[in-house]
């Protein structure tokens, strides 16, 4: 007997001929496994007590791109996805076209892309939220890319992690991802006379062939720093602090410690281990909700490494990871028997790190203004391809010991705004190839800055050509996001080129005007 239908799926059903996406998109593909489906059916129970949902996902640059639907019209999208402007994929972070999307396919070989065509994006409702400080009732989802015919978009850098994240389980390996980000809080200048409405700051204007670059949001110092750690620094930021962390902790994001750094509001959150997608998927919103949090509080979140503000110290992300060997029911990275400071899975997956360094650089320094951190006044972050146990200077830290459970390693070369999905993902196929392929690292390096090691790219156009030529980051990526990435890249690099050409050469280490333009606000 069929079961009788509701007017209110009638109602659905006639509403989802004349809306966008597809109808039945994702039980026609397939696109959902049982664990989705059940998380979709929940969701009856949620959305009545909502009046909006944005719907969104990471873009090449990490930045969470999204509509915000209402409940209605959201009800229609989780099963028959919505159309979004491929407009991410095509401007670089100052918003000047770095893809010809006139051109037949785009120029890298997607036949949709050609005169700016509208792809799909699905929610993934297993990464439902209901945001606990909107002014409306939210909820908060992240989407996969798809082509029309029900593929994964080959620009989607969630589904670059989750081919990776599948390889490891194919080997009985599951990938474990800590976090560790370093990020600025400072106070809006006007803020507490005009509000936090102030905040944006001017409106975007083109400069010249500099793309279209704003100023930057207008700040002040909330303290004056370089107490490493001190009680009073944290403490004078917990009326921010306090409703951030409790927004995370309703998010389901595992906060795990907050500590004051070097720099003025210099912070430093980590999370507990997740799941590879998982870890993705936190930062992605950890990152847009400090900045929405802080925003509502007359405050300035950013995630730039390096802004042009005096006396500031450049900000990492550290990212601690590790394989866990789901048969044997143990951390991989742990020898079963002897002293040796790391198992033969964890040797090889550091040698793989240590080969494909330079060739996966881009992908955890996407920007001109990380690699100052590079600069050899910061003797704490990495410039050079070596590995060490518990050394701080060193590209690769082991973390742990002979028999420590908690033995993993730690990549101290990321910068706070990086492209997650891509960050991880290329640390686990660098990590997986060195263990497929039996590499073995070399020795454990004493002077993790000598300059007889091999070093990593000194800014972004040697990343960008060490990316291009890498033979891994192309089968990680596949060609259309390799040339898509490496092309974006080359826009913020010639722009970067042609401003400092015009304003003159920066002092050495000198954060830009052009670079604090360019990230300062967006990250």
């Amino acid at each position: 007997m069929t079961k009788p239908t509701t007017a209110r799926e009638a109602g659905e059903r006639r509403y989802a001929r004349f809306a966008t996406g597809s109808v039945g998109f994702v039980e026609r593909h397939g696109l959902w496994n049982a664990d989705q489906q059940a998380a979709a059916d929940a969701l009856d129970e949620v959305l009545p007590g909502l009046e909006f949902v944005r719907v969104g996902f990471g873009d090449p640059h990490g930045l969470m791109r999204s509509k915000t639907l209402t409940v209605d019209a959201f009800r229609t999208a989780l099963r028959n996805g919505i159309d979004m402007s491929p407009g991410p994929f095509v401007f670089d972070t100052g918003h000047a076209v770095g893809v010809d999307f006139f051109a037949p396919g785009g120029g890298i070989g997607i036949p949709e892309l050609t005169g700016a065509g509208d792809f799909l994006i699905v929610p993934d409702p297993l990464t439902f939220k209901v945001l606990p400080y909107t002014e409306a009732a939210t909820g908060w989802v992240i989407a996969d890319e798809y082509l029309r015919d029900g593929s994964a978009h080959p620009l989607s850098s969630r589904a670059v992690l989750r081919r990776q994240c599948a390889r490891a389980a194919e080997r009985g390996l599951s990938f474990v991802v800590g976090l560790e980000v370093e990020w600025y809080v400072t106070r809006l200048a006007g803020a507490r006379e005009h509000g936090p409405a102030a905040a944006p700051g001017t409106a975007a204007a083109a400069v010249g062939g500099f793309g279209v670059q704003g100023e930057p949001p207008a700040v002040e110092p909330v303290n004056s720093g370089y107490q490493f750690n001190l009680d009073t620094f944290t403490d004078g930021l917990m009326h921010v602090i306090t409703p951030l962390a409790r927004a995370l902790r309703e998010l389901g994001l595992p906060l795990r410690t907050v500590e004051h750094e070097s720099g003025p509001g210099q912070l430093e959150f980590t999370f507990s281990p997740m799941d590879g997608l998982d870890a993705a998927d936190a930062m992605l919103l950890f990152r847009t909700v400090a900045k929405q949090v802080c925003a509502r509080l007359g405050h300035h979140a950013s995630f730039m490494a390096l802004p042009r503000l005096e006396r500031f110290d450049p900000s990492g992300w550290h990212l601690h990871q590790s394989l866990f060997d789901t048969a044997a029911d143990r951390n991989a990275f742990v020898p079963q028997q002897g002293t040796a400071l790391l198992s033969d899975e964890g040797l090889g997956y550091v040698a793989g790190l240590l080969e494909h360094a330079a060739d996966i650089a881009l992908f955890a320094i996407p920007t001109v203004n990380g690699y100052r951190r590079l600069d050899e006044r910061f003797s704490l972050s990495p410039d050079r391809v070596v590995w060490s146990a518990e050394n701080r200077g060193a590209l690769i830290r082991v973390l742990g010991g002979p028999g420590e459970e908690s033995t993993h390693l730690e990549n101290r070369l990321g910068e706070p705004c990086a492209n997650p999905y891509l960050y991880l993902g290329s640390q686990l196929a660098a990590g997986l190839d060195g263990i497929e392929r039996g590499l073995r690292p070399g020795g454990l390096a004493q002077d993790p800055h000598a300059p007889t090691e091999a070093a990593l790219p000194r800014d972004l156009a040697e990343a960008v050509a060490a990316m291009e030529g890498s033979a891994l980051a192309r089968e990680l990526l596949g060609k259309p996001l390799h040339d898509c990435l490496a092309q974006l890249k080359r826009s913020e690099v010639s722009r970067f080129g042609d401003w400092l050409a015009a304003a003159g050469p920066a002092g050495p280490g000198e954060t830009t005007v052009w670079e604090h333009r360019e990230y300062f606000g967006a990250y």
